[in-house]
C-alpha cells in the first residue's frame, strides 16, 4: 500500500498514546518487530482528506537518551526514516514529566505537533492551560485531544497535514538556550561539524552537538566515522572538559537542568491549578486499592475473581464450540470412507486442532482481564502492592511487571525484564518468569479441572496460578540469596491515574491476542497433531499379543444372534453386555496399537522417570511435545486418548481422560508439573538472546525440569498419605 503521509506517534508510556493509534486505525493493523530487536512495532492505516496516511506507534519513552532499546528504536525511526510528522502524545495532567520529551524533539528540529491528550483529566483536576500560549511559546502547534472518546482526532490528522505540507502558522523552531558557556561551545562543535556538509544535511547539525557534549554513544559513533570525526570528538573533549571546570558537574546534567529550566518557565506562563487541584480522585482511590492493609487481600480478590471469571463465563463458548467440532467431527465421518484419509482428519487434525481451539473463548477473557489492569492503571499498582514481596527475592516492584505480563506469554514477558536497570535484576526476574502460568498453559488447566474437578474448576486453576507465584518468590529468595547476592537497586514506580478503558481499545487488544491463539493453531499445533498422529499410527504391521480380531468376530455373530432371537425377555441387557465386552476388546486392542506405535515407543523409553509421579506413558508424551507450544499438550491428547471414541473437542476427551485410570492427585501433579516444567521452545530461545548466555538457558530449562518433578512427587505422595490416591 502507498502512503502520501506518514505520521509517527511518539509519547511517554500511559499518556494515551496506543489509545489514540488504535482509534485512528482501528482493525488496519499490522503488527510485528523492529527490524534487529525484539520490541514490538505497530503500524496502522487511514485515509483522511483524500490522502493515505501510515500511523506508526513508536514505543512508549520518557526521553530520547537512548539508553534502552525503545529509546534506541524510536530516536533512529525518527533520525533515520523521516516520518512527514512526528506526533507526540502528552498528558495534559502531567505535563511537566511530559515536556521533557516534547523538548528533545523540539531540539532535532522536525516537523512536530503536540497532541495534548486527557485535557478533560486536567480539567477536572483543577489545572487550566493557555494552550495557545503554550503553543506559541515551544513553537510548535498543540491540539487537545481526548483520546478514549475520540475527541480532536480530526483536528489532528488536519493538523498533521498542515504541518507536512508546510502551511502551519504555529511552526516555527525554537533554541533551548543552555546559558552564556554551553552556548559557546556549542558553536565552537558546529563550526568542526561544518566541515562534513553530507552529514549536516542528514542530521541538525545543533542537536548532534548537543548529544555529543552529552557524550551520546550513538551519536558519538556516527561522528567518529566522519573524514573529520577525530577532530570534531577532539573539540567536544576539550568543550566538556572546560564545562565541568566551570561548573564542577557533568555537561550532561548541566544541559538537563536547562530543560527543565525550560520546561518550568513555559508552564509557569501557561498552567494554572485550583484548589480542587490539590486531591485528584485516583488519590482518593488509591486511598483504598494501595493501602498497606487492605491493598495485598484486595489484590488477591482481584486475581481469583479473574480466573473465576476465564472459567465459568467461558463455560458456555466452549461448550458450544465443542459442540460445533464434534459435529464436523461427526461429518467427515459419515462423509469419507473409513481409512487414513478419515483418520487423520478425524483423530489427527480435527481431534488435535479441534481439542485446542474450544479453549479461545477462556484465552480471550483472561486476556480481557489483564488489558483491563493495565487500561486502568491498575498494572503499576499491582507492582506498588507486590513492591514489599518483591524485596524479600531482592528485587523491587518494578520486577514484578515483567513477572504479572507473564500470565499473557512469558515471552514479552522476558523481554520486559530490559527495562530493570541492573544486569542482576534481569537476570533474576528472567529466571523465575517461567514460573508465571502463561496463557498456553489454560487449556490443558481448562481441559483436566473440568474433568476431576466439576465444579471446583476455578479454583483450581486458581490455585495452580497461585503455586506458580509462590513457587516465583521461593526461588527467588533462593538465587538472591546465593547466586545473586547484593543490594536492591533503588526505584521509583510510577502510578499513572486510573481510567475508564474504551470497548475499542479492549476489543483491538483481545483481537490481537485473538489473532496470534489462532495462527499457532493453523501453524505449530496443526503442523505437530499431523506428526503425532502419523507417530501414533504407524507402523501398521503390529504383532498383537492376542487374536483381538477373531475374538471382535465372535462377539459381534454373537450380538447379532441375540438381536434376531424372538421372544427373548432379557434380549435386551444381553446385547448391552456383549455390547460393552465388544467396546472394552476394542479399546484393548487400539491401546496395545499405540503402545507399539513409534509415539508409543518413544513414550515407554521415558516412561521409568515419570512412573514415581504416577503419570503413564502417554502423558509423558504430551509432556515432550509440550516443549514446542503448551496449546499442543492438549492437541496430543486429543490424539492419544481418543481411543474407542469417535468425538472430538474437549468434552469427548474428558471423558476420554476419566476412563484412562487417572486420579485427581495425578492429574493435579499433571498440571503442576505443566506449570513448571521447561517453558516452550519460543521462551527458551527468549531467554537465551536476553541473557546473552547459553549457560543461563541450560540452567534455567534445568532447575525448571527438577523442580517440576520435585513438586508433582510431592503432590502425589501427600495425596496418597491423606488416603486421595
Amino acid at each position: 500500500m502507498s502512503n502520501d503521509l506518514t505520521i509517527a506517534l511518539a509519547g511517554n508510556p500511559n499518556a494515551g498514546k496506543t489509545t489514540i493509534f488504535n482509534f485512528l486505525t482501528g482493525a488496519r493493523q499490522k503488527v510485528g518487530n523492529w527490524s534487529g530487536v525484539t520490541v514490538e512495532k505497530k503500524e496502522g492505516y487511514l485515509t483522511h482528506m483524500e490522502r493515505k496516511i501510515r500511523v506508526v506507534d513508536l514505543p512508549g519513552i520518557y526521553s530520547l537518551t537512548a539508553y534502552s532499546v525503545e529509546e534506541i528504536v524510536a530516536r533512529d525511526f525518527i533520525l533515520e526514516e523521516h516520518p512527514d510528522v512526528v506526533v507526540d502524545i502528552l498528558d495534559a495532567s502531567n505535563l511537566e514529566r511530559n515536556l521533557y520529551l516534547a523538548v528533545q524533539l523540539i531540539e532535532l528540529n522536525i516537523p512536530l505537533i503536540f497532541a495534548m491528550n486527557m485535557v478533560d483529566v486536567a480539567r477536572s483536576r483543577g489545572i487550566f492551560i493557555d494552550y495557545d500560549q503554550l503553543s506559541r511559546l515551544l513553537g510548535v502547534p498543540i491540539v487537545q485531544t481526548v483520546g478514549t472518546k475520540g475527541e480532536g482526532l480530526k483536528d489532528l490528522l488536519d493538523t498533521a497535514i498542515g504541518v507536512a505540507s508546510g502551511t502551519d502558522s504555529a511552526s516555527r523552531h525554537v533554541h533551548i538556550n543552555y546559558g552564556q558557556e554551553i552556548e559557546e561551545e556549542i558553536a565552537k562543535i558546529l563550526v568542526k561539524l561544518g566541515k562534513d556538509v553530507d552529514f549536516g544535511r542528514r542530521y541538525y547539525p545543533r542537536w548532534i552537538a548537543v548529544k555529543l557534549l552529552e557524550k551520546d554513544p550513538m551519536v558519538t559513533r556516527k561522528v567518529l566515522g566522519l573524514n573529520a570525526g577525530d577532530e570534531i570528538i577532539g573539540q567536544v573533549e576539550d568543550s566538556r572538559a572546560h564545562l565541568k571546570k566551570i561548573f564542577e558537574e557533568d555537561p550532561e546534567t548541566i544541559i538537563a537542568e536547562a530543560r527543565y529550566g525550560f520546561i518550568s518557565g513555559a508552564l509557569k506562563e501557561t498552567v494554572k491549578l485550583s484548589a480542587a487541584a490539590k486531591k485528584t480522585m485516583s488519590d482518593r482511590i488509591d486511598q483504598v486499592m494501595t493501602n498497606r492493609l487492605l491493598g495485598f487481600p484486595i489484590f488477591i480478590l482481584l486475581m481469583y475473581l479473574l480466573f473465576q471469571g476465564t472459567f465459568s463465563l467461558g463455560a458456555y463458548p466452549v461448550e458450544w464450540i465443542g459442540i460445533g467440532v464434534n459435529f464436523l467431527s461427526e461429518l467427515v465421518q459419515r462423509l469419507l470412507p473409513e481409512g487414513t484419509l478419515r483418520s487423520l482428519l478425524v483423530d489427527g487434525i480435527i481431534g488435535g486442532v479441534g481439542g485446542v481451539i474450544v479453549f479461545l473463548p477462556n484465552i480471550l477473557l483472561l486476556f480481557l482481564g489483564i488489558s483491563l489492569f493495565e487500561d486502568t492503571g491498575y498494572m503499576a499498582r499491582a507492582a506498588f502492592i507486590m513492591d514489599r514481596v518483591m524485596h524479600t527475592l531482592g528485587l523491587h516492584g518494578k520486577s514484578f511487571i515483567p513477572l504479572l505480563m507473564g500470565f499473557g506469554c512469558n515471552v514479552p514477558a522476558i523481554m520486559a525484564a530490559r527495562t530493570l536497570e541492573t544486569r542482576r535484576d534481569r537476570l533474576l526476574t528472567i529466571l523465575i518468569n517461567p514460573l508465571m502460568s502463561c496463557s498456553a498453559r489454560l487449556p490443558v488447566y481448562v481441559l483436566i479441572a473440568g474433568a476431576f474437578f466439576p465444579g471446583k474448576e476455578g479454583n483450581i486453576i486458581f490455585s495452580l496460578y497461585f503455586l506458580g507465584i509462590v513457587l516465583a518468590i521461593l526461588m527467588g529468595q533462593l538465587f538472591s540469596k546465593t547466586i545473586f547476592k547484593g543490594e536492591t537497586a533503588p526505584f521509583v514506580l510510577e502510578l499513572p491515574p486510573y481510567r475508564l478503558p474504551t470497548l475499542r481499545s479492549v476489543i483491538i487488544h483481545m483481537w490481537d491476542k485473538a489473532k496470534v491463539y489462532l495462527q499457532k493453531m493453523g501453524g505449530v499445533v496443526l503442523a505437530f497433531s499431523v506428526i503425532i498422529w502419523f507417530l501414533g499410527n504407524y507402523p501398521k504391521n503390529i504383532v498383537y499379543k492376542g487374536d483381538y480380531q477373531s475374538k471382535i468376530t465372535q462377539l459381534e455373530s454373537q450380538i447379532q444372534e441375540s438381536q434376531a432371537r424372538p421372544g427373548a425377555l432379557d434380549r435386551g441387557a444381553t446385547v448391552s453386555a456383549l455390547e460393552a465386552q465388544l467396546e472394552d476388546l476394542k479399546r484393548a486392542m487400539e491401546e496395545e496399537r499405540l503402545a507399539e506405535s513409534y509415539i508409543g515407543r518413544v513414550g515407554h523409553a521415558i516412561e521409568p522417570v515419570l512412573r514415581p509421579l504416577g503419570f503413564d506413558w502417554r502423558l509423558g508424551v504430551c509432556l515432550i511435545t509440550g516443549f514446542v507450544a503448551k496449546e499442543v499438550v492438549v492437541s496430543t491428547m486429543g490424539v492419544l486418548y481418543q481411543v474407542g471414541d469417535n468425538e472430538s473437542g474437549g468434552y469427548g476427551l474428558k471423558d476420554a481422560l476419566k476412563k484412562s485410570g487417572l486420579t485427581p492427585v495425578t492429574a493435579y501433579g499433571f498440571m503442576a508439573f505443566v506449570l513448571i516444567y521447561v517453558p516452550c521452545l519460543v521462551t527458551v530461545v527468549t531467554v537465551w538472546r536476553e541473557t546473552g548466555s547459553a549457560g543461563w538457558t541450560a540452567f534455567c530449562v534445568g532447575y525448571l525440569m527438577l523442580l517440576a518433578w520435585l513438586v508433582a512427587f510431592c503432590i502425589r505422595l501427600g495425596g496418597n498419605i491423606l488416603g486421595m490416591g
